[in-house]
C-alpha cells in the first residue's frame, strides 16, 4: 500500500508540474502578444525601441475567411510559379541541346572544310612538283632492235619502190 500511495503522490506532483508549466507558457505568450510592439528604426524593424524609432502597428485586422483566401491565393501563385519554372527550365534545356547540336555540326563542317582545303593544297603541291620535274621518256634509249625506233628519232619512212613501168619510159 505504501508503494501505491508513493506512486499516486509522484503522479500527482508530476501532473501538477505539467499543469504549471503549461499555465506559465500560456500566460507568457498572451502577455508577449499584448505587450509586443514593433519598432521601425530607419530601414529595419525590431522588437526593441531604438533612438528615433517609431512604433508600428502590425496587427492583422483581416477575418479568418480573408486569411484563408489569401493563403489559398498564395498557394495557387506558388503552384503557378513552380509550373512556370519547370516550363522555363525545359525550354532552356531544349535551347541548350539545340545550341550544342549546332555547335557540334559547325565543328564537323569546319573540320571537313579544313580536310578539303588540305587535300586541295596537297594536290596543288603534287601538280606543281610534277610540272617542275622533267618528263620521263616512255621509250628507252637503248631499245636497239625494236623496229628501229629510238627516243629522239623520228620514225623511219618506208621507201617506195619505183615501179617497173616508170623505168621503161
Amino acid at each position: 500500500m505504501k508503494t501505491r500511495k508513493r506512486r499516486e503522490k509522484r503522479v500527482g506532483k508530476f501532473g501538477l508540474a505539467i499543469f504549471l508549466i503549461a499555465a506559465c507558457t500560456y500566460s507568457s505568450s498572451v502577455a508577449a502578444q499584448g505587450s509586443a510592439k514593433t519598432w521601425r528604426c530607419g530601414s529595419t524593424y525590431s522588437d526593441r525601441p531604438c533612438e528615433g524609432g517609431k512604433a508600428v502597428k502590425v496587427d492583422d485586422p483581416r477575418s479568418d475567411a480573408d486569411r484563408r483566401a489569401a493563403e489559398a491565393g498564395a498557394k495557387s501563385n506558388s503552384a503557378q510559379a513552380d509550373k512556370l519554372e519547370r516550363s522555363r527550365l525545359s525550354l532552356e534545356k531544349a535551347a541548350y541541346d539545340r545550341d550544342r547540336q549546332a555547335a557540334q555540326e559547325a565543328r564537323s563542317a569546319a573540320m571537313a572544310e579544313r580536310r578539303m582545303a588540305l587535300s586541295e593544297q596537297q594536290a596543288r603541291e603534287r601538280a606543281t612538283k610534277a610540272a617542275g620535274d622533267p618528263r620521263k621518256s616512255t621509250m628507252s634509249f637503248n631499245s636497239g632492235g625494236s623496229g628501229g625506233k629510238s627516243a629522239g628519232h623520228a620514225p623511219a619512212k618506208k621507201k617506195k619502190r619505183k615501179s617497173r613501168d616508170s623505168d621503161a619510159g
